[in-house]
């Protein structure tokens, strides 16, 4: 079956938070795909429309049983039925863990540069983020594991927030790297959330390795947050799930879900999933393959019309992180492609890249809308992040009008 990505939706006055934007703007920003959902999810939800009667529901067995078939044939991971617990959401999720698995003022380890929600998690409940930022090499980034074991024995730290496959370099994570973050957070008594929502989002011919597949270790010390959401653009159906096979652990998510009653389903949460896990996949495969193409379209545009901004190498998810780094330089004089960063973790301390909102200059001019890395922590203010999750044309819009930006 062939599936139409070309075709621009019109989501203005649908109340959406992406496209709640200026006539002339083009929204590039949250992590919302432009495209309608998979046919087989909105034919599941227009048979539950046509029941007529929205009461309180239950989590049926087919429920389970659509997680536990997904994740076994399409990540090779085989999951018990009594781990899965339904939730809204993962933000709202991984909020009540912050709650329950830790106390007031304990810090909470969160690799940067990351999904900037998770600073909101923390510090909206009391806690203290601890970063270990990640090292950049100018292309690729990983783990600084001296830094992290150093930020893990502080015995403040008593919960890591991990994002796997990574947002928002789109890194994923390698079974090696996994095993060792286990090993570093058992030693150090640190309990691991493992935010996968990504995971589907794999360029074609790759895949994710999940967190508590890797060891016993890593099973034991671990919750992880699933969902078809992202993968399948119907974030506001609010369902996912949390995978917790540590049953004294499992208890205690258990009881921070219900107890901020986070744990359950509206009328359409349930069959969209079961839909999304049982027919989706042929339209998820079509899905990536178009979306690879979108960030080729990025590349080969960048290298042609932008020299100054460097795409950072990407695996995962349908937003790119552009590293403006040498747009800096050449701007401010600090040196081409440097930027005054910090050598080990390309930490920017250069006080024009601090002050100055590239992304909200380029809103200004062109009325493109990015997210600015600033917000992510890490070496993040020398960066963009772009939603390449739309038509080709509209991608192609976008580089235009980014290229207008920096050329003002």
């Amino acid at each position: 079956m062939k599936y139409d990505f070309d075709t621009i939706i019109d989501r203005r006055n649908t109340s959406s938070l992406k496209w709640n934007v200026k006539e002339e703007e083009l929204p590039m920003w949250v992590a919302d795909m432009d495209f309608q959902t998979a046919p087989e999810i909105r034919s599941a939800i227009e048979k539950r429309a046509a029941h007529g009667v929205f009461g309180y529901t239950d989590i049926p067995d087919a429920w389970y049983q659509a997680y536990i078939g997904w994740w076994q044939s399409r990540h090779n991971y085989t999951m018990e039925k009594e781990w899965l617990i339904f939730c809204t959401g993962i933000v709202p999720a991984i909020s009540s863990m912050v709650r329950k698995l830790t106390t007031p003022a304990e810090k909470v380890l969160l690799q940067t540069p990351v999904y900037n929600i998770f600073f909101n998690s923390v510090l909206n409940n009391g806690r203290q983020v601890l970063e270990s930022p990640l090292r950049y090499d100018g292309e690729r980034y990983s783990m600084d594991f001296a830094d992290l074991e150093e930020k893990l024995a502080d015995p403040q730290t008593t919960l890591m927030i991990l994002c796997n496959p990574q947002n928002p370099s789109g890194n994923i994570w390698d079974r090696q790297t996994l095993a060792a973050v286990g090993e570093l957070c058992k030693k150090h008594h640190v309990t691991v959330i493992s935010d996968e929502i990504h995971c589907d989002l794999v360029a074609p011919g790759c895949s994710y390795v999940p967190f508590a597949s890797v060891s016993e270790t890593c099973r034991e010390i671990s919750v992880t947050c699933v969902a078809p959401t992202k993968t399948f653009n119907i974030a506001g159906l609010q369902t996912a799930a949390v995978i917790v096979p540590d049953p004294v652990l499992r208890h205690k998510v258990w009881r921070g879900l219900n107890t901020d009653e986070v744990a359950e389903p509206n009328a359409f949460a349930v069959d969209a999933a079961i839909a999304a896990f049982t027919e989706g996949g042929p339209w998820l495969d079509a899905l990536r393959e178009y979306i690879w193409k979108n960030k080729e379209t990025v590349k080969n545009y960048i290298a042609a019309n932008i020299p100054g901004i460097r795409v950072v190498d990407s695996d995962a998810t349908y937003l790119m992180w552009l590293d403006c780094g040498t747009y800096y330089g050449a701007k401010y004089g600090v040196g081409a492609g440097t930027c005054g960063l910090d050598e080990k973790h390309g930490t920017g301390n250069a006080a024009d890249i601090n002050h100055f909102d590239l992304a909200g200059f380029i809103r200004e001019k062109t009325g493109l809308y990015l997210s600015s890395g600033s917000q992510y922590g890490g070496n993040g203010a020398q960066f963009l992040r772009l939603n390449v999750a739309c038509p080709n044309s509209v991608v192609l819009d976008g580089m235009k009008r980014l290229e207008a930006g920096l050329r003002h």
